[in-house]
């Protein structure tokens, strides 16, 4: 395939070429089932749990309705429906005060189109019973709320970041910034929640992924995508810095994973809603290496090249091989009216080279989704959720055969 591009030394080139071949021993089994066939949009997944039973359930933002699946029968609780006038679009779930339960976040009034007006940010009290209805608290917004995830700031304290997708008042890509914004979390929910402006450079913004950049840190990094490129922003000193991500070009979706202890990278979609999935690595590896070139990235590699509206990507050991393997998903058929969700992993064989293997083909137009370890066997499944195809699935990993 003629999918690489080289950034940096042409005598590597030959080393990235990638092949997209089923691979054949390394692969493990994936046994679909669907838990819930009747999603209008899929927009948003998270995995965590919700009832404290020690179990991870799976938590899903709908077009109306926030809900989860208990684990393991999967029964279906809404835990707040119709919060506004417009779609959902985001969720975040994770444990920040250690007891074991997620605390919640969502995004909704969905309106891409109105960068001023639409938008809005929630978190969620929870009954003394889960399984019921959950209340409401509006916090303050920017226009056009489209992503959201908990970050770990210190041992014990976490900060809700939410991305917008245009700046407020933008046309076009043009005029203000999108502000990512920090929500420090006070004493009672009810009470105000202070916000800091994290980054108002981008114009037009995706997604991001946090992830652990500096293991000394007991903070974590966010990984942060435009459609103008990324930049890595993290603590230090109890003070938010930023590097580029130098010579890593604009899209929608970013990751950043591991191939071994000491070997890591990005991987996005490009461009944005894009065709190409794309992997990374930076000049340095290792953490005491400058930041310049850690923050540097020597070579592109393209894996696919056959996306419509690439839209999801999650990273993990799904081979339990201590390797971080890429699964991403598209929503839109392509020219080979295909639309689905693959894995992507490196070629034992082929040093640099990379293999790939459907998933789902032609069963999932992949909206979003996530990997954790849902049936505690220590091997990692997969969850994605379908837009036109209406659908939820879990991938169960039953390992190699």
């Amino acid at each position: 395939m003629k999918d690489v591009t080289k950034i940096g030394f042409a005598s590597a080139l030959a080393s990235l070429l990638v092949s997209t071949a089923v691979a054949q021993s390394p692969l493990p089994t994936f046994r679909p089932e669907t838990i819930d066939s009747q999603v209008i949009i899929g927009y948003g997944t998270a995995i965590g749990d919700v009832d404290g039973d020690g179990k991870p359930d799976i938590l899903l933002a709908d077009k109306k309705q926030f809900v989860w699946y208990q684990n393991p029968d999967w029964k279906r609780h809404v835990i707040v429906e119709n919060l506004t006038e417009h779609d959902n679009v985001c969720i975040a779930a994770r444990d920040i005060d250690g007891d074991g339960k997620v605390e919640i976040a969502v995004g909704a009034q969905w309106n891409p189109g109105d960068t001023v007006n639409s938008g809005s940010v929630h978190y969620l009290v929870p009954p003394e019973d889960r399984t019921q209805m959950w209340t409401p608290i509006q916090l303050p917004h920017e226009p056009v709320v489209h992503r959201m995830r908990w970050v770990r700031i210190s041992r014990h304290e976490f900060v809700l970041v939410v991305a917008p997708l245009h700046g407020r008042g933008n046309q076009g890509g043009q005029g203000a910034g999108a502000k990512l914004i920090a929500y420090h979390v006070p004493e009672t929910a009810t009470s105000p929640w202070t916000t800091e402006v994290l980054d108002d450079q981008f114009h037009v913004t995706h997604n991001f992924d946090v992830g652990v950049w500096d293991p000394e840190s007991d903070s974590e990094a966010i990984f942060y995508l435009g459609k103008e490129g990324a930049k890595l922003i993290f603590r230090r000193d109890e003070k938010w810095v930023q590097k580029p991500l130098k010579n890593v070009q604009g899209g929608g979706e970013i990751r950043w994973g591991k191939l071994t202890d000491k070997s890591t990278y990005l991987t996005t979609i490009e461009p944005f809603h894009g065709t190409h999935l794309v992997i990374y690595q930076p000049a340095g590896q290792r953490p005491e290496d400058p930041e310049t070139v850690r923050t540097e990235f020597s070579n592109r590699v393209v894996l696919d090249e056959k996306f419509n509206q690439g839209h999801a990507i999650a990273v993990g050991d799904l081979f339990g091989n201590g390797s971080q393997q890429i699964v991403a998903g598209w929503r839109n058929p392509n020219e080979e009216r295909t639309i689905g969700v693959k894995i992507y992993f490196p070629d034992d064989e082929k040093p640099g080279s990379w293999k790939s293997a459907f998933i789902d083909e032609n069963g999932m137009a992949c909206e979003d989704l996530r990997i954790g370890d849902l049936d505690g066997d220590g091997r990692l499944d997969i969850v994605a959720a379908g837009r036109s195809t209406h659908n939820l699935k879990v991938y169960w990993n039953e390992g190699k055969k």
